[in-house]
């Protein structure tokens, strides 16, 4: 354990810390209009974290085989659970919407971990770092949008509206970044569909 996965490790507590106080604030007696800087503060958390933990592992050479996995594992918790949880009310983004998301990171990690098991791993792609920026963006300006709304500035059918186009543009782009990854990887694949099994 390094410390670059410790930060990556904040990032999956973090998760589930975020579906429960979006969905049970009253329990919580958080108010309404406090509601979204607390979700604020814990996105910001989550993304820096993020940040620290790529720039900790390259510093002090901390870079694992563990890690490789733990972060992007960890990326995929972290924003699937933000889009996720903004299916819920107020936000109430469509459900089919975040299956993008699910079915894109399910892909890609999938191909990830048997090529790695494999002895070769796929590399990765900008557009897929630039994907991790626009989401964490678009739960940004859903939280940022849910404030208004908390004091009555903006209807619940102009937040849901406003939202849905936001997380669809990012799922545009991440259903992009998954066929881009699939496509540059794609003679690492072949040779993956071309292996065959040792004989006993």
């Amino acid at each position: 354990m390094s410390i670059a996965n410790y930060f990556t490790f904040i990032r999956i507590f973090i998760s589930p810390i975020f579906l429960l106080v979006y969905l049970h604030h009253d329990y919580l007696e958080i108010n309404p209009s406090v509601l979204p800087y607390v979700l604020l503060f814990l996105l910001g958390v989550s993304e820096l974290s993020d940040a620290f933990d790529g720039y900790l592992a390259r510093k002090y050479n901390q870079v694992t085989d563990f890690g490789k996995i733990l972060d992007p594992m960890a990326d995929s918790i972290a924003r699937l659970s933000y889009f996720l949880t903004f299916t819920a009310e107020p936000v109430r983004l469509p459900l089919a919407l975040i299956f993008i998301f699910v079915y894109r990171d399910s892909v890609v990690s999938t191909l990830r971990t048997i090529c790695a098991l494999k002895g070769f791993a796929l590399a990765a792609r900008t557009s897929g770092k630039i994907k991790a920026g626009i989401q964490a963006m678009a739960a940004l300006i859903v939280l940022i949008l849910m404030i208004p709304h908390s004091l009555g500035y903006l209807s619940s059918p102009d937040l849901q509206y406003i939202c849905t186009w936001v997380v669809g543009i990012a799922g545009i782009y991440t259903a992009y970044s998954g066929v881009d990854y699939v496509y540059a990887n794609r003679q690492y694949i072949a040779k993956l569909l071309s292996l065959h099994p040792a004989k006993p």
